[in-house]
């Protein structure tokens, strides 16, 4: 299934706006960010699990436990970003 990825603050920066990832039906936010990761090393550095980041599923703010559905929304950004 196609989940829309989007990028805000210094993701937005370092990977663009959004992206597109085909992921498993069971597939969660967490396996979106790995699979992110495998694209290219500005989405490593962007994207590494050592770095604080927060994110969002259809515009509600999740762990990455979250399950995912046909269509959906996933949004990075690190935790303080400005207005």
């Amino acid at each position: 299934m196609k989940v829309t990825v989007r990028y805000f603050a210094s993701l937005r920066e370092a990977l663009g706006a959004t992206d597109t990832v085909d992921v498993a039906a069971a597939d969660t936010v967490g396996s979106v960010r790995d699979a992110l990761m495998r694209r290219s090393p500005a989405h490593v550095e962007a994207l590494n699990r050592k770095r604080a980041l927060r994110c969002a599923l259809n515009q509600t703010l999740c762990d990455e436990s979250a399950a995912l559905e046909e269509g959906a929304e996933v949004a990075f950004f690190p935790p303080v970003t400005g207005g």
